[in-house]
């Protein structure tokens, strides 16, 4: 039946069985594990999108590309994406549905911004939003199934064996700290995929490198790069969760105090989403959108070609 469907969700649709809004012939189907043998009518009573209680802000954001289906946003470090303990306003979401209005995806049953993936608090970059429920649906699909284009640009402490490699594990929550996330020698946690590229590195005093790293994603975990990274031995620069950060063995002052300022007191990890490529749903092409880098990023960057 959800094949015919294909404006909800697996879960909706689950939903209005167990609520009982589903009748074959006249009767309620009584559970979602009900196997229907004979053909009937089948009529689905669509409860109404109820209104989100997540307050809706006037907060300036950078909208890269926007229709009538989807944005792309690019969000800046410092900005929690979705609200949750500790962070129930200035939040993306929060200035999405200021936005969007009333152009909004009702997923769960709920009008709010269908946001299909996230970044991290001090992650800045490209993220993909839609508006409406058959949108949010495909775009999910497509992260399912691995064809969605992301790339990021970071910042990390150390070389590489090879300027090109790949990175592939299994990734669970630490057992150490709940904050942080590990590899999972036991082969329990979620595979994970990530591809680098090391684009230029710099010398910061006899044995002290700090590197400029492109990424792919072919998997999207929870602190996938951040994890990979830290787990080659190349900690993201700012990155005080997953390792030290060797800013007292700079000899350099001026790029000292830049990436002390800009990234390690703040706890701003160097990692940009740079680019997102994508099928779109409705115009029925592949489109992709790349954003600048942040100013801590060049200004980061301006410091290490001086050297």
């Amino acid at each position: 039946m959800n094949e015919k469907l294909e404006s909800f969700s697996r879960s909706r649709l689950q939903s209005f069985i167990i609520n009982q809004k589903v009748t074959l012939n006249g009767k309620h189907i009584p559970s979602t594990s009900f196997k229907i043998k004979d053909s009937g009518e089948i009529k689905i009573e669509v409860p109404p999108i109820k209104k989100s209680n997540i307050l809706a802000q006037n907060i300036k954001i950078e909208v890269v590309y926007e229709d009538s289906n989807i944005l792309v946003v690019n969000k800046p470090a410092g900005m929690v994406v979705h609200p949750g303990a500790g962070n129930k306003e200035g939040t993306l979401v929060n200035a999405l549905l200021y936005h969007c209005e009333k152009s909004l995806s009702g997923i769960g049953g709920i009008a709010r911004p269908g946001i299909v993936h996230r970044i991290d608090k001090m992650t800045s970059g490209l993220l993909l939003v839609a508006k409406d429920d058959p949108t949010h649906l495909h775009l999910s699909e497509q992260f399912k199934n691995k064809t969605i284009k992301r790339e990021y640009f970071l910042f990390c402490w150390n070389n590489f064996v090879k300027t090109k490699g790949r990175f592939e594990s299994y990734i669970s929550r630490s057992n150490r700290n709940r904050k942080r996330m590990a590899i999972d020698k036991t082969d329990r946690g979620k595979f994970a995929i990530t591809e680098y590229e090391m684009l230029k590195s710099y010398k910061v005093n006899n044995n002290e490198y700090i590197t400029f790293v492109k990424c792919e994603l072919k998997t999207g975990r929870t602190h996938q790069i951040r994890v990979h990274m830290s787990n080659n031995g190349n900690t993201l620069v700012g990155d005080k969760l997953y390792g030290k950060q060797s800013v007292d063995r700079i000899k350099h002052n001026k790029l000292k105090n830049i990436i002390y300022k800009d990234f390690v007191s703040i706890e701003r990890q160097a990692l940009h989403a740079k680019t997102i490529g994508f099928y779109h749903p409705t115009k029925k092409k592949y489109m992709s959108f790349e954003s600048e880098l942040p100013r801590d990023f060049s200004k980061l960057l301006d410091g290490l070609e001086s050297l």
